[in-house]
């Protein structure tokens, strides 16, 4: 969700028409009304339940301020499943709309006509009138839907709450803005309560319990001014971002002054409960993820790690709304930073116990729900907000199991208690997740505090075994000044918290890598089934091309390797011609980010350079077609890279400037001859497929004019196979003594391996340094001296991981460092 920059609201009637596709212009004929298929299924995705951002061109996107069109809250309510999709910044309204959906997925998604769009994602069930209220509108038990007018409220409807004297008859409307209004659900009278009464820019959740109200903020992109603040100001440091309030009724105070996303409790989507029950809130640091927890009206912090960084910029755009939510009857999950967890309801002080980390994903996630026995994924797909490469946004529903998300992405995330944070000795950290992970690797760094010795510094770690606060000593680990530990947690280890003292005042790191050797096997026969149609790198006749989701209508348009112009249609998925478009054709021009050397792959980013691990030779050289797409945006505000023969998810710092190369994680490995790759109709779709690949439901293929297309889900790519690879730093590369070479990635890899070699006439020493979070935190892992003449060979301890690796050298040499990750 991109925060625009406006200190004013937009008008729905004042939206303009911009922007043209290329080769057409606004009057460019559209789609004509015609009907669509309702019987496609295609993993876990129904293609006819896809929404839009625009209605009012027939298919066409030609406004302006209607970038994207996430679903931000589902809810089934009067036997259909409601929903609602925003756009960026439209307080005061906009083309986007109220949808229900039918019990019976085969028929077409409904409009409402009442819609009024907005940026909505709020969402509630008033138990005392019976209404769902959602967004601007509250609905009866039959399904009759009522607006509060964006001209009576303008706000982007972030989350609604109990409202804490009169909860029969009133709720508050929690603004992005800050505003929090309160309105009359008999009556829909509205009224201000707030201006903006606590710091930090985007705010996301709220909830109602233990006579307060608790809001959070995760932005700090400031986009007004403080003047209607009651508490607070700005941000004083770098690390005060976004916020975490309450409000008792009477006063304001500030709970935490950091990003904070999803705010609730056991009542869920009730808004909260007029007893005591707990209050969850989610949110995050540069450390880690932060849980805090209001218990019998005192907070308590819990630290969990993260699995991606997509979420982490300062301005907050980039999470929409991760929330806590109920998925069936007893089993609640957590969804934040690209992993999702197991939830326990009971959550409390005495009994935090149950949280564990189901699986990793790639699809973007602003709402979901359980509805007629399966569990609904809201996602926010395609989006036009600095995504030149898409024609106009669209996103869709994900239908499946709970057991489906196991078979997704792998369960590993990282993050710790203290990243160069000056420690009080013997004052405990905050307690760190640790229940759930398979391999659980601790980096321990220490640099001397003023005034201090450079005598060792001695880390307890201590486990909470069972959650219930009880605390036992499980190791000491000693940690020179200045120097590097890197600790294994044993395996058989079961405990559900892990925290940390040290014996004097320091300055300290302490941070996770939990990992699993659990991944998908890209050979397993449904594996290979579901990717049966894409073609190997060894394939000559290929079905190769490029994409562009359209503006000019919902249809997918595809230039071939051969350069025929076609359109994929959405109303039937089928191929017909199209005219040449060179406008169009320069436009999906591919030119890669990377390059290839002897060594490795190499990108350049931010000044420096970054290398990565190689995959089949054959992706040295571009295909016959040309080089094949290495990235782009596939899902809202983050970018997909395939790069060697491997899928990697890279960050982005801000709409249109170059992704965040450093906190990249790969996804999965392969030799397919993928040409290109995009999200539409809420599905990822592939091109580079066998010449004799055949129908199966994933391939769509036009005999007649040559061409064919694979569609699937944004997560079936996890089923390609773990990344792999093989490559370094160094290959008879000539280096001078005491530089790093460039830093080579490590992060997400299993089996590790590494082969060392030189030219020198006497013993040359390596050493290794690891970048232990992503940000350039480098450390001497292990130093090998390298004898003459000899390759020195070295195995990574099972479970060790890092971000990056780099070597540095005590002698000019001409020297090789080969990694290989399998």
């Amino acid at each position: 969700m991109l925060f625009l920059a406006f200190a004013f609201l937009w008008n729905v009637n004042s939206l303009r028409a911009v922007g043209s596709e290329p080769g057409t212009t606004p009057t460019h004929p559209l789609m004509p009304s015609q009907s669509i298929r309702t019987d496609l299924m295609i993993s876990g995705v129904y293609p006819h339940l896809t929404t839009y951002g625009v209605y009012s061109q027939r298919g066409g996107h030609y406004l302006d301020h209607h970038q994207e069109c996430g679903i931000g809250a589902i809810v089934p309510w009067a036997g259909k499943l409601f929903m609602v999709n925003y756009a960026p910044h439209m307080p005061g309204g906009s083309e986007h709309k109220l949808y229900s959906v039918d019990a019976d997925l085969s028929q077409p998604i409904t409009i409402h006509p009442e819609s009024v769009g907005g940026t909505p994602a709020g969402r509630m069930i008033h138990q005392e009138s019976n209404q769902l209220l959602i967004a601007h509108y509250l609905i009866d038990s039959e399904g009759k839907v009522r607006v509060i007018s964006p001209d009576d409220m303008p706000m982007r409807v972030t989350a609604i709450t109990r409202h804490l004297t009169d909860p029969a008859n009133k709720v508050c409307y929690i603004d992005m803005e800050g505003a929090i209004w309160e309105a009359n659900v008999h009556t829909l009278a509205v009224k201000r309560l707030f201006a903006k009464p606590v710091p930090g820019w985007h705010s996301k959740g709220g909830y109602v319990s233990q006579g307060r109200l608790v809001v959070s903020n995760n932005g700090e992109l400031s986009a007004g001014t403080y003047d209607d603040l009651l508490v607070g100001g700005k941000a004083r440091t770098d690390e005060e971002r976004g916020v975490l309030a309450e409000y008792d009724g009477k006063e304001w105070s500030i709970v935490e002054r950091r990003q904070y996303t999803e705010v609730t409790g056991p009542a869920g989507i009730a808004g909260g409960s007029d007893g005591d029950a707990p209050i969850w809130a989610v949110g995050w640091d540069r450390r880690s993820l932060r849980l805090k927890l209001l218990d019998h009206g005192t907070w308590r912090t819990y630290l969990l790690p993260k699995a991606a960084y997509c979420n982490d910029a300062s301005h907050g755009w980039y999470t929409e709304w991760p929330r806590i939510r109920e998925i069936t009857d007893g089993r609640w999950m957590m969804d934040m930073h690209g992993m999702f967890f197991d939830f326990p309801k009971t959550f409390s002080a005495a009994n935090s116990a149950g949280i564990k980390p189901m699986g990793s994903h790639l699809r973007y996630v602003p709402d979901f729900c359980n509805w007629n026995g399966q569990l609904v994924l809201a996602t926010d797909e395609t989006s036009i907000q600095g995504n030149e490469l898409a024609g106009q946004p669209q996103s869709n529903l994900w239908f499946g199991e709970y057991e489906d998300l196991k078979e997704w992405g792998p369960s590993t995330a990282y993050g710790g208690p203290w990243i160069d944070d000056v420690v009080e000795a013997n004052s405990p950290s905050d307690p760190f997740l640790i229940a759930g992970f398979d391999r659980r690797l601790i980096h321990l760094t220490v640099d001397q505090a003023a005034g201090q010795t450079d005598s060792d510094v001695t880390f307890s770690l201590e486990v909470d075994r069972l959650g219930n606060g009880s605390w036992n000593k499980i190791d000491e680990v000693e940690v020179p000044t200045g120097g590097y530990v890197a600790h294994m947690l044993p395996q058989d280890l079961d405990a559900v918290w892990l925290r940390f003292t040290v014996d004097q005042d320091c300055v300290a790191t302490a941070f996770l890598h939990q990992t699993t050797g659990q991944f998908l096997d890209g050979n397993a026969v449904d594996n290979q089934a579901l990717f049966a149609g894409l073609a190997d790198v060894e394939d000559v006749d290929v079905r190769g091309g490029l994409l562009y989701p359209a503006k000019r209508n919902r249809n997918l348009r595809m230039i071939t390797r051969d350069e025929r112009f076609f359109e994929f249609t959405k109303s039937n998925f089928q191929f017909i011609a199209d005219s040449h478009d060179a406008s169009l054709q320069s436009l999906l021009e591919v030119k890669p980010v990377f390059t290839v050397d002897d060594a490795s792959v190499v990108l350049k980013h931010g000044g420096e350079t970054l290398r990565l691990p190689k995959g089949n030779a054959a992706f040295d050289q571009p295909f016959a077609g040309g080089w094949p797409r290495d990235i782009r945006e596939v899902e809202s505000e983050r970018n997909l890279a395939n790069i060697h023969g491997t899928f990697y998810e890279v960050p982005l710092i801000k709409n249109g400037e170059p992704p965040h190369f450093r906190r990249m994680r790969p996804v999965a490995s392969h030799t397919k001859q993928i040409a290109d790759f995009c999200s539409w109709n809420g599905l990822l779709v592939i091109t580079g497929l066998k010449q004799n690949a055949e129908e199966d439901g994933h391939v769509f293929a036009d005999d007649r004019h040559h061409t064919a297309l694979w569609f699937g889900g944004i997560d079936d790519l996890w089923k390609l196979g773990k990344p792999t690879g093989r490559g370094g730093p160094w290959l008879r590369t000539q280096v001078d003594a005491g530089v790093p070479s460039d830093a080579y990635l490590m992060t997400g890899y299993d089996k590790k391996s590494a082969v060392m070699s030189h030219s020198s006439s006497e013993n040359v020493t390596f050493t290794l340094q690891i970048d232990i979070d992503g940000t350039g935190r480098w450390v001497d892992y292990r130093s090998f001296q390298v004898a003459p003449d000899k390759l020195l060979s070295f195995d990574f301890p099972v479970g060790f991981s890092a971000c990056w690796v780099r070597a540095v050298s005590d002698r000019d040499t001409t020297a090789t460092l080969q990694l290989t990750y399998q």
